[in-house]
């Protein structure tokens, strides 16, 4: 275990809602709970499985719990719930790691569920002795027969009324790797006729020879998530327990597992910590249960995420298509536009499913204001300048950004050949175009007004190049740049541009709901066969110098990030984030 620093808040953008503003219900809570005097300090965490990399679903649960603590000068820690060591990958703890400080937030405490077993055991221990738990002979198969529905009880398993010292003893053995996987569950002894079948003696502790990845072999037996999340948050002192909504139901149970154990009553419970010298707050936590983030056109559920990875359907967890936090990151999604999406989406009970143009217009609108803008080419087509000499080359003042002075200008190489975009010219122009056309005019982004007096094709009939005029008295300044031009078009110095790899990304399913089965196809039928394009193309010098993971604006096409991994500025590699406008909508 690290503790490290009080959690703060992330570095603050524009697009940042205030916390003052913030009036949710959970938060709601929090301010009536600290005005009443119930609590002095606000304690929170965030509790993910280390099993995967996290989604942008996780965003929210992250930016609400860290973002509580911040708001309300509290604690937030970070405890991997590694309760499952099957699944679990060091990997995976790392992921998460970074993808929280990347989201902006410090953890007060770094935590593992693994830091508690010691004390999970004595707990079962002291719910057995208590008549509250019992070892159960029933296999997982039978244990689901038993269970009952929701409209029938269960019926009460036939180890249940073993006495306390037989239980004590079974489970003591089970501790000790007598029996194998799945031959007896610790279960707690509740009510077999509830209508919340939950609470219908719920397993508390299984048999797994997995040996775990901070404990080693050490345990051969694992507490289950109820349990050890409800405990966990008991012993750290967490006054509010933030879950989405499916634990609701699982919401008396936590409370059952709190209240029959109940540490703050049995400090010898927790002599291994004190042994330890970990830090314990213990302290009754309330679980409160908030709606989900739901996005359409993407799959959340962590095993079909699993499965695209597994079946190379994407390229790893960090693919930009991919909506894990990574991916995103690996995309040009910035924390602040995550973060004002979990603002704009709002924390409620009411589960809902949210538009993708709603994620896509937070990053614009953080991006529109943050990010420089630069010149690239993405399909190009060759324009000679025929009226300037062989060799020509000047220099030119462009502004980083047109709506913010202080990220000064920058200078672009201009001269007599250019790469444009192919698609800014057209022989046969359709109704309403104002870009080039044979004999027609446009203007060259800061450069002047350009005619085309020549179209050179090969022997395909393909055009491969254009040769034109550039008016001398038409650059911005003179009287002859006044006259009305109907389009512009941007360019990069044929000279001068690097070669660049541009990687066009786009949603990877292709219909609002993949995970909808009932037309008989699955996900893996709606995966957008367009939602990655790799083109070579040209960018400007000053596009190619960009550090890894920085953002840009290129001009006309989109907002593009120099990749996390693959770019290098003698071979820049740029991903898509997003295209200037929706261009699902309608």
């Amino acid at each position: 275990m690290s503790d490290t620093v009080p959690s703060t808040a992330p570095e603050k953008r524009a697009t940042d809602a205030p916390a003052s503003t913030k009036k949710d219900f959970i938060r709601q809570i929090v301010r009536e709970d600290l005005a009443s005097g119930k609590h002095s300090a606000i304690r929170t965490r965030f509790p993910p499985e280390p099993n995967g990399y996290l989604h942008i679903g996780h965003a929210k649960a992250i930016c609400l719990d860290f973002g509580i603590a911040a708001e309300f000068d509290g604690r937030c820690n970070l405890r991997f719930d590694d309760t499952n060591p099957a699944k679990e990958d060091p990997e995976f703890v790392q992921a998460i790691q970074d993808d929280v400080r990347w989201l902006g937030y410090e953890w007060a405490s770094l935590r593992h569920a693994s830091d508690y077993f010691e004390v999970y055991y004595l707990a079962a221990e002291k719910l057995i002795r208590d008549g509250k738990a019992f070892v159960c002979d029933l296999s997982p198969e039978q244990v689901r027969e038993y269970r009952g529905t929701l409209t029938e009880p269960g019926r009460e398993s036939p180890y249940r009324n073993r006495s306390a010292e037989e239980s004590l003893d079974l489970f003591r053995r089970m501790r000790a790797g007598e029996f194998p996987d799945g031959a007896r569950t610790l279960r707690a002894r509740i009510d077999m006729a509830s209508g919340n079948i939950n609470l219908r003696d719920p397993a508390l502790y299984r048999i797994k020879h997995v040996e775990h990845q901070n404990t080693g072999d050490a345990w051969p037996i694992y507490p289950m998530y109820d349990i050890a999340h409800a405990l966990g948050d008991a012993i750290e002192g967490i006054t509010h327990s933030l879950c989405t909504l499916e634990f609701e139901d699982h919401r008396p149970l936590y409370d059952w597992c709190v209240d029959n154990v109940d540490l703050a009553g049995h400090p010898e419970l927790l002599q291994p910590l004190l042994a330890k010298g970990l830090p314990i707050e213990a302290a009754k936590p309330r679980q409160i249960e908030f709606s989900r983030l739901n996005i359409n056109y993407t799959v959340m559920s962590k095993r079909k995420l699993t499965q695209l990875v597994a079946e190379n359907l994407v390229d790893g967890w960090d693919d930009p298509r991919m909506y894990t936090l990574q991916g995103l990151r690996r995309r040009g999604y910035t924390p602040a536009a995550l973060r004002l999406l979990v603002d704009r989406v709002g924390i409620s009970k009411q589960n809902s499913v949210i538009d993708f143009s709603v994620l896509e217009g937070c990053l614009r609108e953080d991006l529109d204001a943050a990010a420089p803008r630069r010149m690239a080419v993405i399909d190009p087509l060759k324009l000679v300048l025929a009226n300037l000499p062989e060799g020509h080359e000047e220099s030119l003042d462009f502004p980083n950004h047109p709506k913010d002075a202080s990220l000064g200008q920058r200078r672009v190489l201009f001269s007599r050949e250019l790469w444009i975009e192919r698609e800014d010219f057209a022989e046969v122009p359709p109704k309403g175009w104002k870009r080039l056309v044979p004999g027609g005019e446009a203007r060259l982004r800061g450069a002047g007004i350009v005619r085309i007096d020549e179209v050179v094709k090969d022997d395909g009939g393909q055009v491969v190049e254009l040769r034109g005029w550039l008016d001398p008295e038409s650059r911005p300044g003179m009287e002859g740049a006044n006259r009305k031009v109907k389009g512009t078009i941007h360019w990069v110095s044929a000279p001068h541009a690097v070669a660049a790899e541009i990687r066009l990304y786009d949603r990877l399913f292709s219909v609002e709901r993949p995970d909808d089965e009932s037309d008989g196809k699955g996900y893996r039928d709606h995966l957008n066969p367009d939602s990655k394009r790799t083109v070579a193309g040209w960018v400007e010098p000053a596009a190619a110098q960009a550090v890894p993971e920085q953002s840009f604006q290129f001009e006309r096409s989109g907002y593009f990030v120099a990749d996390r991994y693959d770019h290098a500025p003698g071979r820049p590699v740029f991903n898509r984030s997003v295209t200037l406008r929706d261009t699902w909508a309608g």
